[in-house]
């Protein structure tokens, strides 16, 4: 690490910089420090900034390309044949079972990340236009889901920026200020549990459209390889890793797992509020150790829970 200086008139300005090589390309993070320190304020601030330039080169480190490490054919051929064992292929949904399975999913992805609205009252909502007295936002994105659910019904795109921009649009354009734009800089996340410890931090500001462009690249060229399972696997811990929006990234990346997964033709999923625990183990397990098991095993356990509720 080094100090930069940068003259402005009358002023000095006082940078740490840091480079490092990461995935054959050359880094550059730099922290500003001051303007016109001494040597004791330069060295107080120099320790501190050391210490943010480590954490940041530690979540370039943790965001890696997705599936670095190609998965042995062994493994992706037991995948195929959990396809074929839980008939996944012949699970088509009627329009009645769509409408039934919007609503569910609409209510769980929502409840999920808060809303405190009820499934019958989802249910008012979307079929009789009742409004409950609840928060007006609760209720503008619970059009909005169901509104992303139709949408990723018609739409013939798999991924792509403006995919991704446009359901977060869909979602929250009656609910928040930044509906379909992606963090500006300066806008970090991080993601706390309800002891309000963090259990995630989101990728630098700096490197989310580069890594969701990896993430696209790594789509389209595995889509004919991999099965369905483990390409939505993928996408969504990929993205949900990356958390390229201020807020909304769970119901976006829940939508865009769909997305994926109906492209491919399997039936879509809905990840049930009662097994919010399990899911958000499902995202570490993969951040933490690459691991798409536990999410699969998950989605296989909602399929069969999908299954019921649209008898």
């Amino acid at each position: 690490m080094y100090i930069e200086k940068r003259k402005q008139e009358n002023r000095i300005k006082y940078y740490l910089a840091h480079s490092f090589r990461e995935g054959g390309k050359v880094h550059k993070i730099r922290k500003f420090l001051g303007v016109n320190l001494n040597l004791e304020m330069l060295n107080e601030r120099k320790k501190k900034a050391e210490s943010l330039i480590f954490e940041e080169i530690n979540q370039y480190k943790i965001i890696q390309d997705p599936l670095q490490i190609e998965l042995p054919e062994k493994e992706i051929e037991f995948v195929r044949a959990l396809e074929l064992k839980e008939k996944l292929r012949v699970f088509h949904l009627s329009e009645n079972q769509w409408k039934v399975f919007s609503e569910l999913f609409t209510y769980n992805t929502n409840a999920i990340e808060g809303s405190e609205l009820k499934g019958k009252e989802v249910k008012d909502i979307l079929e009789k236009d009742k409004w409950p007295e609840k928060s007006k936002e609760d209720i503008a994105e619970t059009y909005g889901v169901n509104e992303a659910i139709s949408f990723i019904r018609n739409t013939k795109e798999h991924i792509s920026l403006d995919l991704i921009k446009k359901l977060h649009n869909i979602v929250f354009k009656n609910s928040k200020s930044f509906a379909g734009e992606f963090r500006k800089s300066g806008e970090e996340v991080a993601v706390r549990n309800g002891l309000g410890e963090i259990v995630h931090i989101g990728a630098p500001q700096s490197r989310v459209i580069s890594l969701l462009n990896e993430l696209i690249i790594w789509y389209n060229k595995n889509k004919n390889r991999y099965p369905a399972l483990i390409l939505a696997s993928v996408v969504h811990n990929q993205f949900e890793n990356i958390h390229p929006f201020r807020d909304g990234n769970g119901r976006v990346g829940r939508l865009l797992l769909n997305n994926i997964l109906l492209k491919n033709k399997l039936p879509p999923v809905n990840i049930d509020l009662k097994n919010r625990a399990e899911y958000y183990s499902s995202l570490q397990e993969y951040e933490k150790n690459h691991n798409l098991r536990p999410t699969i095993d998950l989605i296989l356990k909602e399929y069969k829970i999908l299954r019921r509720n649209l008898r």
